[in-house]
């Protein structure tokens, strides 16, 4: 959705009090690892880690603490919006899988989200979003200055929180991680209307923008853990095969899905001028003049044509050839797993890999 001309001058901060000292809320005990279920569902994985994450849950909102209200209700409109918290429950999995047994995943796990949190408020802004999550986006209700400052006061938020991990390795992992992420974002921009775009560079683009994130959070469990380098290189591997099976499903879901389900709307990224796999194997595949209605409407980023591109993907079956990609990433996921010990949290990151292609959102 545009914003009207100075709309966004309109907006005001309003500031509450005085700045008052935070307070740090108490982390809760470890998980004992012996108490870990069976793991045969996404809902198994979910429980296995349910102790973890309900304490970064609590960290968060307690991290999120400002005196600047707007602050509190942008932050909590899309913290709150019933999101999975994927990435913060990889970390926390990836950190048992490895072996660890301390606190300092949580703080980790609530950072990585915040890290998360901040590139989806700027992303709306870019991609003119008004529906994530089937909710309407921050900068729908709020306007864009509101949600791109919001997302950089969890930028910062995120490293106050890094800094006190005192972990240098830690810092610089996560530092690298977020300037590949916002090349990632400055690339898709370039390419953006682009019809010519390849499958290389679409790939180049998911892997700065989503896969890094959850390689990082992987690496960083295996981090914690002290594992040797071999094993954490591992873990990093499958967290970065893991991001791009994850997106290439997410990109796949926007062409086979629809807003109650996915939770926005279909056809988004066609709206958005994003040529991603569906189209660029689609416009591979197709006769000349179908190829030529497919560029047209990713230079156009109009959904007039959508009924045509929607048949031009079925037609050209680059729905399965994505899903056939998604699978290959997930199967190089679950094989670098094979580098751990058999453990129940192995076997949730195993399944992970399942749910990253077989989700409906």
């Amino acid at each position: 959705m545009r914003q009207a001309p100075g709309a966004s001058r309109r907006r005001r901060i309003v500031i509450l009090a005085p700045f008052a000292p935070r307070k740090t809320l108490p982390l809760s005990p470890a998980v004992p690892l012996a108490a870990a279920p069976p793991i045969g569902s996404f809902s198994d994985v979910q429980a296995f880690a349910a102790a973890d994450m309900a304490a970064v849950d609590a960290l968060i909102r307690c991290r999120l603490a400002s005196d600047v209200v707007l602050i509190n209700q942008v932050a909590e409109h899309i913290i709150g919006s019933g999101g999975k918290r994927l990435r913060p429950m990889l970390h926390l999995i990836a950190a048992r899988a490895a072996g660890y047994g301390g606190r300092r995943h949580v703080q980790l796990a609530a950072l990585i989200e915040f890290i998360h949190t901040s590139t989806l408020l700027h992303d709306d802004v870019v991609d003119e979003s008004d529906l994530r999550r089937g909710r309407k986006t921050a900068n729908a209700v709020w306007g864009n200055a509101a949600s791109v400052l919001v997302g950089d006061f969890l930028y910062s938020r995120s490293f106050q929180m890094m800094v006190e991990l005192d972990s240098m390795r830690v810092m610089q992992i996560l530092a690298d991680t977020t300037n590949r992420i916002a090349e990632g974002e400055v690339l898709q921009l370039l390419n953006i209307g682009n019809a010519a775009t390849g499958e290389q560079t679409y790939l180049d683009v998911i892997e700065r923008k989503t896969a890094v994130l959850f390689s990082a959070a992987t690496r960083l469990g295996a981090v914690l853990a002290g594992l040797p380098r071999e094993q954490e290189d591992a873990l990093a591997r499958y967290g970065l095969a893991l991001g791009f099976a994850f997106q290439i499903a997410d990109d796949v879901l926007d062409y086979a899905s629809d807003s109650g389900t996915l939770g926005k709307n279909i056809g988004d990224d066609l709206a958005e001028g994003k040529p991603t796999l569906p189209l660029i194997l689609a416009i591979a595949r197709s006769a000349p003049p179908q190829a030529a209605m497919l560029r047209h409407a990713i230079e156009t980023g109009g959904l007039e044509s959508l009924e045509e591109v929607l048949a031009a993907i079925h037609a050209t079956d680059a729905l399965d050839a994505a899903r056939a990609t998604a699978h290959r990433y997930a199967d190089a996921a679950r094989e670098e797993l094979l580098a751990l010990p058999d453990s129940g949290a192995r076997g949730a990151l195993a399944l992970l890999a399942d749910y990253a292609i077989d989700r409906a959102r």
